[in-house]
Protein backbone atom coordinates (compact mmCIF):
# COMPACT_ATOMS: atom_id res chain seq x y z
CA UNK A 1 0.00 0.00 0.00
CA UNK A 2 0.81 3.52 -0.86
CA UNK A 3 1.63 5.89 1.73
CA UNK A 4 -0.30 9.17 2.06
CA UNK A 5 1.41 12.35 0.99
CA UNK A 6 1.73 13.19 5.27
CA UNK A 7 3.28 9.69 5.71
CA UNK A 8 5.11 9.98 2.33
CA UNK A 9 7.15 12.91 4.47
CA UNK A 10 7.04 12.14 8.16
CA UNK A 11 4.70 14.58 8.57
CA UNK A 12 1.58 15.28 10.92
CA UNK A 13 -1.92 14.55 9.33
CA UNK A 14 -2.55 18.16 10.02
CA UNK A 15 -3.27 21.65 8.05
CA UNK A 16 -1.17 23.15 9.80
CA UNK A 17 2.36 22.36 8.77
CA UNK A 18 5.66 23.09 8.78
CA UNK A 19 6.70 24.12 4.99
CA UNK A 20 10.93 24.53 6.00
CA UNK A 21 10.37 20.73 6.97
CA UNK A 22 8.36 20.05 4.06
CA UNK A 23 10.76 21.23 1.79
CA UNK A 24 14.27 20.00 3.32
CA UNK A 25 12.17 16.13 3.46
CA UNK A 26 11.26 16.29 0.05
CA UNK A 27 14.54 17.42 -0.85
CA UNK A 28 16.06 14.25 0.75
CA UNK A 29 13.16 11.87 -0.72
CA UNK A 30 13.97 13.66 -4.33
CA UNK A 31 17.50 12.75 -3.69
CA UNK A 32 16.89 9.21 -3.43
CA UNK A 33 14.47 8.87 -6.03
CA UNK A 34 15.14 11.31 -8.94
CA UNK A 35 15.51 9.44 -12.33
CA UNK A 36 18.83 10.53 -12.99
CA UNK A 37 20.08 8.13 -10.33
CA UNK A 38 18.67 4.76 -12.44
CA UNK A 39 20.14 5.98 -15.56
CA UNK A 40 22.24 2.72 -15.54
CA UNK A 41 19.12 0.90 -14.04
CA UNK A 42 17.03 -1.97 -16.01
CA UNK A 43 14.17 -0.15 -17.62
CA UNK A 44 11.72 -1.63 -14.68
CA UNK A 45 13.81 0.46 -12.40
CA UNK A 46 13.69 3.72 -14.32
CA UNK A 47 10.16 3.29 -14.82
CA UNK A 48 9.72 2.70 -11.14
CA UNK A 49 12.15 5.65 -10.31
CA UNK A 50 10.24 7.96 -13.11
CA UNK A 51 6.74 6.76 -10.94
CA UNK A 52 8.17 7.57 -7.70
CA UNK A 53 9.43 11.14 -8.41
CA UNK A 54 6.14 12.09 -9.80
CA UNK A 55 4.69 10.93 -6.67
CA UNK A 56 6.92 12.92 -4.95
CA UNK A 57 6.24 16.11 -6.96
CA UNK A 58 2.66 15.60 -6.85
CA UNK A 59 2.71 15.32 -3.18
CA UNK A 60 5.34 18.01 -2.34
CA UNK A 61 2.76 20.04 -4.84
CA UNK A 62 -0.66 19.58 -2.66
CA UNK A 63 1.13 20.11 0.79
CA UNK A 64 3.05 22.82 -0.22
CA UNK A 65 -0.90 24.93 -1.24
CA UNK A 66 -2.83 25.23 2.32
CA UNK A 67 -5.86 25.14 -0.38
CA UNK A 68 -4.27 21.57 -1.78
CA UNK A 69 -3.58 20.72 1.29
CA UNK A 70 -6.95 21.51 3.00
CA UNK A 71 -8.54 19.70 0.22
CA UNK A 72 -6.23 16.26 0.29
CA UNK A 73 -7.06 16.41 4.27
CA UNK A 74 -10.69 15.98 3.55
CA UNK A 75 -10.02 13.36 0.97
CA UNK A 76 -7.82 11.66 3.00
CA UNK A 77 -11.68 11.44 5.77
CA UNK A 78 -13.50 10.07 2.87
CA UNK A 79 -15.16 13.86 2.31
CA UNK A 80 -16.23 14.51 -1.52
CA UNK A 81 -14.67 17.97 -2.01
CA UNK A 82 -16.10 17.77 -5.91
CA UNK A 83 -19.72 18.36 -5.23
CA UNK A 84 -20.35 21.52 -3.56
CA UNK A 85 -23.76 22.10 -2.36
CA UNK A 86 -25.17 25.62 -2.97
CA UNK A 87 -27.31 25.23 0.69
CA UNK A 88 -23.93 24.80 2.42
CA UNK A 89 -22.72 28.11 1.75
CA UNK A 90 -24.42 30.88 4.00
CA UNK A 91 -25.64 33.78 1.81
CA UNK A 92 -23.90 35.99 3.78
CA UNK A 93 -20.81 34.91 1.94
CA UNK A 94 -22.18 34.72 -1.22
CA UNK A 95 -23.25 38.58 -1.13
CA UNK A 96 -19.91 39.16 0.09
CA UNK A 97 -18.20 37.87 -2.66
CA UNK A 98 -20.06 39.39 -5.59
CA UNK A 99 -19.45 42.67 -3.45
CA UNK A 100 -15.89 42.44 -3.35
CA UNK A 101 -16.13 41.09 -6.71
CA UNK A 102 -18.17 44.25 -7.42
CA UNK A 103 -15.77 46.41 -5.77
CA UNK A 104 -12.58 44.82 -7.87
CA UNK A 105 -14.51 45.62 -11.33
CA UNK A 106 -15.22 48.98 -10.59
CA UNK A 107 -11.58 49.85 -9.89
CA UNK A 108 -9.90 51.75 -12.88
CA UNK A 109 -7.99 49.82 -14.89
CA UNK A 110 -4.77 52.10 -14.76
CA UNK A 111 -1.91 52.42 -11.79
CA UNK A 112 -4.07 54.41 -9.45
CA UNK A 113 -5.65 51.66 -8.34
CA UNK A 114 -2.82 50.05 -7.29
CA UNK A 115 -3.18 51.29 -3.58
CA UNK A 116 -7.25 50.10 -3.47
CA UNK A 117 -5.86 46.91 -5.05
CA UNK A 118 -3.47 46.48 -2.00
CA UNK A 119 -5.89 47.60 0.49
CA UNK A 120 -8.63 44.64 -1.22
CA UNK A 121 -5.64 42.17 -1.10
CA UNK A 122 -4.99 42.49 2.64
CA UNK A 123 -8.67 42.46 3.50
CA UNK A 124 -9.11 38.93 1.30
CA UNK A 125 -5.57 38.15 3.11
CA UNK A 126 -6.89 38.71 6.49
CA UNK A 127 -9.94 36.77 5.76
CA UNK A 128 -8.13 34.14 4.29
CA UNK A 129 -6.09 33.45 7.75
CA UNK A 130 -9.27 33.57 9.83
CA UNK A 131 -10.92 30.77 7.61
CA UNK A 132 -8.21 28.22 7.35
CA UNK A 133 -7.62 29.18 11.12
CA UNK A 134 -11.28 27.85 11.34
CA UNK A 135 -11.01 25.35 9.04
CA UNK A 136 -7.51 23.79 10.99
CA UNK A 137 -9.86 24.41 14.58
CA UNK A 138 -12.56 22.07 12.08
CA UNK A 139 -10.20 19.44 11.44
CA UNK A 140 -8.77 19.03 14.92
CA UNK A 141 -12.00 18.37 16.05
CA UNK A 142 -12.94 15.59 12.96
CA UNK A 143 -15.89 18.22 12.41
CA UNK A 144 -15.65 17.22 8.62
CA UNK A 145 -18.66 18.44 7.10
CA UNK A 146 -18.22 21.55 8.84
CA UNK A 147 -14.59 21.84 7.95
CA UNK A 148 -15.79 20.65 3.90
CA UNK A 149 -18.28 23.97 3.91
CA UNK A 150 -14.94 26.16 4.94
CA UNK A 151 -12.99 24.51 2.27
CA UNK A 152 -15.19 25.84 0.02
CA UNK A 153 -15.24 29.14 1.12
CA UNK A 154 -11.54 29.08 1.20
CA UNK A 155 -11.58 28.43 -2.93
CA UNK A 156 -13.51 31.50 -3.21
CA UNK A 157 -11.01 33.46 -1.46
CA UNK A 158 -8.22 32.12 -3.34
CA UNK A 159 -9.42 32.72 -6.68
CA UNK A 160 -10.47 36.24 -5.69
CA UNK A 161 -7.05 36.81 -4.52
CA UNK A 162 -5.73 35.48 -7.72
CA UNK A 163 -7.90 38.04 -9.59
CA UNK A 164 -6.87 40.46 -7.23
CA UNK A 165 -3.40 40.05 -8.04
CA UNK A 166 -3.52 39.50 -11.89
CA UNK A 167 -5.29 43.05 -11.71
CA UNK A 168 -1.95 44.38 -9.96
CA UNK A 169 -0.03 42.75 -12.53
CA UNK A 170 -2.38 44.12 -15.09
CA UNK A 171 -2.12 47.87 -13.57
CA UNK A 172 1.89 47.61 -13.10
CA UNK A 173 1.99 46.70 -16.72
CA UNK A 174 -0.17 49.39 -18.37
Amino acid sequence: MQKNYFQLFDLPETCELNIDALAVAYRELQSEVHPDRFATASESEKLLAVQQSSYLNEAYSTLKSPLKRAGYLLVQNNIDIGKVDQNDLSMELLLEQIQLREMLDELPKDASALADLESLKKDVQEKLHGRYQDFSDSTGKSNFPEAKIIYHELQFLYKLLAEIESGEEQRLEY
